[in-house]
């Protein structure tokens, strides 16, 4: 059976205040927590194809979660209920996406 499900991309930045580690506080760390376990859901649900950050902490730095959804509306669902969006710490952008090229046999990766 052909799977309709599309790919969808979004794009995290933290909030300007949060590029300064000083400023992270048990609230901000328990979201980013919250976060990375609902992405560990999504992966293990099969919805989520593939989720990371850029390194270091300052103005460039961003992350990115890429989807597969039945519809642009379940994939901005998705997003705006992603824990650290919705705490308010990170903005997020939504696109549509299509994976290309894309190795089967990735070894795992740290």
């Amino acid at each position: 059976m052909l799977d309709k499900r599309k790919q969808y991309i979004y794009v995290l930045r933290l909030i300007p205040s949060l590029l300064n580690e000083a400023n992270w506080t048990k609230r901000e760390n328990d979201a980013v927590e919250r976060h990375f376990s609902r992405l560990q859901e999504l992966l293990n649900k099969r919805v989520l194809i593939l989720a990371g950050k850029t390194e270091g902490l300052d103005e460039k730095t961003f992350g990115i979660v890429i989807l597969q959804t039945s519809s642009f509306e379940e994939a901005q669902m998705l997003m705006q209920s992603d824990p650290a969006v919705a705490a308010g710490i990170m903005t997020a952008e939504l696109y549509p996406y299509h994976i290309a090229l894309m190795q089967s046999d990735l070894p795992f990766i740290d």
